[in-house]
């Protein structure tokens, strides 16, 4: 692919990343998982699913956050106690998956290799660090706090918020000026147009990333539905199995015939007939007798 000239770009690295992305964004929010979560089609088990993800990743990106502190490439863009995720995320851990959490929760293969491919960012090119900050937290202050609102009505979690400390961000008072904020940081990183290139296509990488995530997901819970179907069927079968059972009418012991609503209707008309016989033979040996 072309390499785009340095002065086809624009300016600002936040502006640049905005431009770029945007066919790729607009790929991570059109994937079935994002659209049912979206919807407000969102499961507890979906949910649950995706924090375990989130906390990988963040406990990832964080730690090579941390490495890179002071390095020029990341250092002005360090805000651990405005944005920094993997706190909340660990009581969002023990809310929904218990005390011992960090035995139980999921670590799936797209997640691990997302984390791989943090691990080896922040170790050997940490002024692509830049790319994965400005897509996940800019994206938490923006449509993650759209999600969280979906999430809560969704799942009729607790007003105080329980289980979705993720999306709180307690030390930011206004999520529009500390964006602004950010970005204005952003543009003040000293890097080359090549650099800057590899800065956007990493921003792209990001996305990918989250789409292979999210894909995953999606098939995780698709297969889940799948598999409980059997069971489902089978306990069908053994409900319609004793209805059928409960509706069986009694066994007739042998040399019985059944006697039917419409015998036992005609009764009444056979009484009287039989009677009315008596009586006229009554009358009719009288007359003989006479």
């Amino acid at each position: 692919m072309e390499r785009p000239q340095p002065d086809s770009m624009p300016k600002d690295l936040s502006e640049t990343l905005k431009e770029a992305t945007k066919e790729v964004h607009t790929q991570a929010e059109n994937v079935e998982f994002m659209r049912n979560f979206q919807k407000g089609q969102v499961t507890r088990e979906g949910f649950k699913l995706v924090m375990a993800s989130l906390y990988h990743i963040y406990a990832a990106l964080e730690e090579e956050i941390e490495r890179n502190k002071q390095n020029p490439v990341y250092a002005p863009l360090y805000f651990p106690e405005e944005l920094h995720r993997k706190a909340a995320l660990e009581q969002d851990m023990a809310f929904w998956y218990g005390s011992h959490w960090q035995e139980t929760i999921p670590y799936t293969p797209a997640t691990q290799h997302y984390v791989r491919h943090l691990h080896e960012v922040g170790h050997t090119h940490p002024e692509l660090l830049v790319a994965h900050t400005y897509t996940r937290y800019l994206g938490d202050l923006s449509g993650g706090q759209v999600l969280k609102k979906i999430a809560q009505k969704s799942l009729a979690l607790p007003g105080s918020g329980e289980g979705l400390a993720f999306f709180t961000f307690p030390n930011i008072d206004n999520a529009t000026k500390f964006k602004q904020l950010y970005r204005a940081r952003m543009n003040t990183l000293e890097m080359t147009p090549e650099v800057k290139h590899r800065v956007t296509e990493e921003a792209k990488t990001a996305f990918l990333l989250n789409i292979e995530l999210f894909e995953e997901l999606q098939g995780l819970l698709t297969q889940d539905h799948k598999d409980q179907i059997p069971s489902q069927m089978e306990r069908l079968r053994q409900r319609s199995g004793s209805l059928v059972q409960d509706t069986t009418p009694e066994e007739i012991p042998r040399g019985k015939s059944r006697i039917s609503s419409t015998s036992s209707s005609q009764a009444p008309f056979l009484r009287w007939v039989l009677t009315l016989s008596f009586l006229m033979a009554t009358v009719a040996v009288g007359i003989y007798a006479m």
